[in-house]
């Protein structure tokens, strides 16, 4: 019986086209999970990562900054990549690839002093 079956599938004609379309819907799911990976994960995050660059590179004296530590201070020097902040009462010397962000310390004063103090 299902000799029989193959045997038409096979004589029926376009019988080289039908096996070329069958080519196209295997391959097309593919191409569209590709396209739907690259313009929702890898396009955004290639975004981010060069605004990232593009921030360590522009730091500078005086920038106040927020490393991957959770540290938060002002840069007062800046040797190469390595840069030196002030944290207050202390000193300390970062490479430039730790920074994750820049801050404005006015509008963090003015978020702190908004926000119900907790614990009271």
């Amino acid at each position: 019986m299902f000799a029989s079956l193959a045997y038409a599938a096979a004589g029926a004609p376009g019988g080289a086209a039908g096996a070329q379309g069958g080519l196209v819907q295997l391959v097309m799911p593919i191409v569209l999970m590709f396209a739907v990976f690259y313009f929702l994960l890898i396009r955004p995050q290639q975004k981010r990562a060069k605004q990232h660059r593009a921030m360590l590179n522009a730091l500078q004296k005086g920038d106040h900054v927020l490393t991957s530590g959770g540290l938060l201070g002002r840069i007062v020097d800046v040797e190469n990549d390595i840069l030196t902040l002030d944290l207050g009462d202390t000193k300390v010397r970062v490479p430039r690839g730790y920074v994750s962000g820049t801050y404005d310390p006015k509008a963090l004063d003015k978020v702190a002093a908004e926000s119900p103090a907790e614990g009271k």
